[in-house]
């Protein structure tokens, strides 16, 4: 039986109320209220969404230079894949471990202007990255760009949820399109800036990282505003009438979590490794293998931005079967593909396995509604830890083998997207409704 919560709007927490056993739908407003409930706080809402988006979308331009640089440096500082992997792996064991953490303090202490900090962190290790002269000041200036992440990504996401007006997928959407854009232009503006004129001029992203401080403060006041923040009726998820029990929550959370290693794990083989292979197998420059990261990462922010609104409409599982489970024949395909059809496979994936991330994380708060800073913080820290520990380890596999090896070992893995047949049957988001 499908299942679909319905939360009133215009408040900032779920309502679940008493429904006898074998209903399918919770809670009904009358159509004057609803409207008025949506009219009277979309424009702030929305403009706070907009505002996070962008930040995100900053924050991760920022971070994406890291492994667009890369090859910059591999000649600058004569290193192996395996120092590579290490220097991703020091980005995102920094985020990964952090985030929880400050998910966890944030969900009993609210920290609004914490986002502001954590830009000036990533602001820090630009500047550390951009006069590097040694190896190990790349390892700590990635580290700090890892660190802004971790205090960056738990807050926005609640705040993401709280102007979301019972929208949760479509504001997930719309927070995680800002970080792929600007994950997707990264690189771009790595082939244009920094491999013309060299390590020195990562420096000039500080002033992004600066405007992002600028915009974030803006959001805290508006965050600040809404403190205390409303505690959710349920301390886990309420389906028929009946909340759900710790084993059942641990379970799902476990299976969102291999859900994530397999989706991050497999990304992380292409950012990481994606130019070095186009231009050993195809022969093309470092420009060209960057503008075709950017491609791959251009389809997978569409992805991210399409698969929120149809998991509000259709329910986070159908979003995350497709997804996960649905990029497997062309990953498989991939490693045997021309250097047209690498471009279109890769495109093609980026849509398909990115449309899952948002629908994972909404449902994640849904299991947890009393825990979003630490469902938030388990998550996006899981996914760069994953990110950071398969990039070591692909590295080495590389180091081995080949790159075309490891392509075709990860093409596996969304296999494991078949586990999603033991996560509950969660609904979507409530219906927004027509203009009279």
């Amino acid at each position: 039986m499908r299942v679909f919560i319905r939360y009133r709007t215009g408040v900032s927490s779920p309502t679940y109320p008493p429904t006898p056993a074998g209903s399918s739908t919770v809670t009904t407003m009358t159509a004057p209220t609803r409207n008025a409930a949506f009219s009277g706080a979309e424009a702030t809402a929305m403009a706070t969404l907009v505002a996070i988006s962008v930040s995100h979308f900053l924050n991760d331009m920022i971070q994406s230079l890291i492994p667009a640089i890369y090859p910059v440096l591999k000649d600058s500082f004569a290193l192996d894949f395996t120092q590579i992997g290490l220097i991703t792996l020091a980005f995102n064991i920094t985020a990964s471990l952090l985030q929880p953490v400050v998910g966890i303090y944030t969900d009993r202490k609210p920290l609004p202007f914490s986002l502001t900090i954590g830009m000036g962190i990533t602001l820090s290790g630009l500047l550390v990255l951009a006069s590097a002269h040694v190896y190990a000041m790349l390892v700590l200036g990635a580290a700090m760009v890892g660190l802004g992440s971790a205090v960056f990504h738990p807050e926005s996401s609640r705040v993401a949820r709280l102007a979301s007006g019972g929208r949760y997928g479509f504001a997930q959407s719309l927070f995680q399109v800002g970080g792929n854009i600007g994950s997707a232009l990264g690189p771009l503006l790595a082939a244009l800036i920094v491999v013309p004129f060299g390590q020195g001029s990562i420096a000039w992203f500080s002033a992004i990282a600066l405007a992002g401080m600028i915009l974030l403060f803006n959001v805290g006041r508006w965050y600040r505003k809404r403190l205390p923040l409303p505690k959710p009726p349920a301390k886990r998820a309420v389906v028929g009438g009946v909340e759900l029990g710790s084993r059942e929550v641990t379970w799902a959370l476990v299976v969102l979590s291999l859900l994530i290693f397999s989706k991050f794990l497999y990304v992380s083989s292409l950012t990481t490794f994606y130019t070095f292979y186009v231009i050993e197998r195809f022969g093309v420059d470092v420009q060209a293998s960057q503008l075709l990261l950017f491609v791959f990462l251009a389809a997978s922010a569409a992805g991210t931005f399409i698969g929120g609104p149809i998991g509000d409409r259709f329910g986070r599982k159908v979003v995350i079967w497709a997804s996960i489970l649905g990029a497997l024949p062309f990953t498989l395909m991939l490693p045997y593909a021309n250097l047209f059809w690498t471009v279109v496979l890769t495109s093609i994936i980026g849509v398909v396995i990115s449309s899952a991330f948002s629908a994972i994380v909404v449902m994640g708060h849904a299991l947890l509604p009393s825990r979003i800073g630490m469902v938030s913080g388990l998550f996006f820290g899981f996914a760069f830890g994953m990110s950071g520990i398969g990039a070591a380890a692909l590295g080495i596999l590389a180091d081995h083998t080949s790159i075309e090896f490891v392509f075709k070992v990860c093409a596996f893995l969304p296999a494991l997207g078949l586990v999603t047949v033991f996560l509950p049957n969660i609904g979507g988001s409530p219906r927004r409704p027509k203009a009279a």
